[in-house]
């Protein structure tokens, strides 16, 4: 099939009479949009290493399967896919090498495939394995193994999906979550300094640094017959809430199960993480926290109270934009890159080393790893993380991709990289033309680490000092997805007044 450039607007004539509790009567025109849903297992064997901390730890067995789910969007002359995948980020080099695959596989353009990871900090550590394995070497068997598998799984949920589009109808909405799940971790202190992970507790607090956002992104996807065949979902909470050593997909594997109860057990519940990067599930006001199940199970509620509410997308036209910006990195100096590989050393021999001097050392690392074509440092002896065949010595700037699908007038789908400030967030919902707005976050390029504000690097903490990019990188993402949002509405209208009737 061949298919025109992918910032063509795609027109839909078909229209369903459909409410959320039954089907009444649907035509489908030839040319309207089609949609697959799909899902593929990725979960790591015992024994790989486990990700989210700054040392080696083996997982010991699973708590629940870890998945990648993919939702294709087939229109008359482009097509597009994203896949969510249970992973702690997406590094580049795992993102090129999923879109270059499913795309040969599948037609779409490598440029209109998205891969996106929930955080989970109980998924695999895998970044250094796969850096090994790209430049052909294999030291492990049982890691190497799981590489392949690592890039296969996401494939195969994009092409499984792919190969299931089928008409149907798409409905769309956005619910509040009341029950608090989330807060915001960031605190002024009396000194004007902010801190990460305090409590009301400490006298030394004067207020959140910033805001939560409530709302709960929803697109159910339905056949023909109103059957539910997938659930996209997307909330901003940071997903560290298990722990422990053994694979979990943390707090969305439970709102999977309760929409799966509610709705068959074939659904697939896709759930993109919104812009959470100063966002997690510890209360201030409190010294319990909820577990995975609490909040998944009260998210998944909440979407299935809101289900009858959802509104009919009548016209799904999709288009899909996207554009490469690129962002400023921070420098790494001779001087800082060898201080730094003497607090790893120490750090590795488990010796006492402050906690944010180690951040700034592994960051310190990377930094050298991807500004300088001849690093100071041989990188892949001091950090298991962050490293890029793709990024390896890229020079002063970034380049990160940003992608916008929209189907129809009302509902957008913004995939940024980096662990993304819920300000951020909700600043391209504010300037967003499209009622309903998923802002969907690691979307490839996790070597940005943290993408905080602009004003967040006045007050500092630990987001601050984990992050690669200069002040104003957020601002930069932020400015992109919202001319990306523009043009796509832009050319909705244009289409609109063009089409006779409407």
């Amino acid at each position: 099939m061949n298919f025109l450039p992918r910032h063509r607007v795609v027109l839909i004539a078909a229209f369903f009479l459909f409410d959320s509790f039954g089907l009444v009567a649907a035509e489908v025109d030839s040319q309207s949009l089609r949609v697959g849903v799909a899902e593929a297992d990725i979960t790591p064997p015992t024994g790989f290493p486990m990700a989210g901390y700054y040392h080696e730890r083996l997982a010991e067995g699973t708590i629940d399967p870890l998945k990648a789910k993919a939702i294709v969007f087939r229109g008359a002359n482009t097509q597009s896919a994203l896949v969510v995948c249970d992973l702690i980020g997406i590094a580049t080099d795992l993102s090129r090498a999923i879109r270059n695959a499913a795309s040969e596989q599948t037609g779409i353009p490598a440029a209109n495939i998205v891969v996106s990871a929930t955080h989970s900090h109980t998924a695999p550590d895998y970044m250094k394995e796969l850096y090994l394995n790209l430049g052909g070497e294999r030291r492990d068997p049982l890691r190497s193994d799981y590489i392949a598998k690592l890039i296969s799984g996401p494939v195969a949920a994009i092409v499984k999906a792919h190969a299931a589009v089928a008409p149907v109808m798409l409905e769309f909405g956005a619910a509040t979550q009341m029950t608090p799940v989330s807060f915001n971790r960031r605190w002024v202190m009396r000194d004007g300094s902010v801190k990460t992970w305090q409590s009301y507790a400490n006298p030394e607090v004067v207020r959140a640094a910033g805001p939560i956002d409530p709302e709960v992104a929803l697109l159910a996807v339905r056949d023909q017959t109103g059957k539910p065949l997938g659930i996209l979902s997307n909330f901003a909470l940071h997903l560290d809430t298990v722990g422990g050593m053994k694979w979990s997909a943390d707090y969305p594997f439970f709102i999977e199960q309760t929409l799966q109860k509610e709705l068959g057990p074939d659904l697939v519940s896709i759930f993109g993480t919104g812009c959470c990067g100063d966002i997690n599930h510890a209360d201030p006001a409190s010294k319990n926290r909820n577990s995975a199940e609490v909040i998944g199970n009260s998210i998944g509620d909440t979407i299935r109270k809101h289900l009858p509410e959802l509104k009919r997308i009548e016209r799904p036209e999709l288009v899909v934009k996207s554009n490469i910006v690129r962002l400023p990195l921070q420098e790494s100096t001779a001087e800082q890159v060898g201080h730094s590989i003497e607090i790893l050393a120490k750090a590795n021999r488990r010796e006492s080393v402050d906690f944010f001097e180690h951040v700034t050392a592994y960051k310190k690392v990377i930094l050298d790893h991807l500004r300088h074509p001849q690093p100071h440092a041989n990188s892949v002896d001091h950090i298991s993380w962050g490293l890029s065949r793709a990024l390896g010595g890229i020079g002063e700037t970034l380049p990160v991709d940003v992608t916008v699908m929209t189907l129809g007038q009302d509902v957008a789908i913004v995939c940024v990289p980096g662990e993304v400030f819920v300000e951020l967030g909700l600043a391209i919902k504010q300037g967003s033309p499209f009622k309903t707005t998923f802002v969907i976050e690691l979307a490839g390029a996790v070597e940005t680490i943290y993408v905080p504000n602009r004003a967040a690097y006045a007050g500092g903490s630990y987001e601050v000092t984990n992050s690669n990019l200069q002040p104003g990188g957020g601002e930069i993402l932020v400015e992109a997805a919202l001319v990306l949002l523009r043009q796509a509405a832009t050319e909705i209208q244009t289409a609109a007044t063009k089409t006779p009737g409407s």
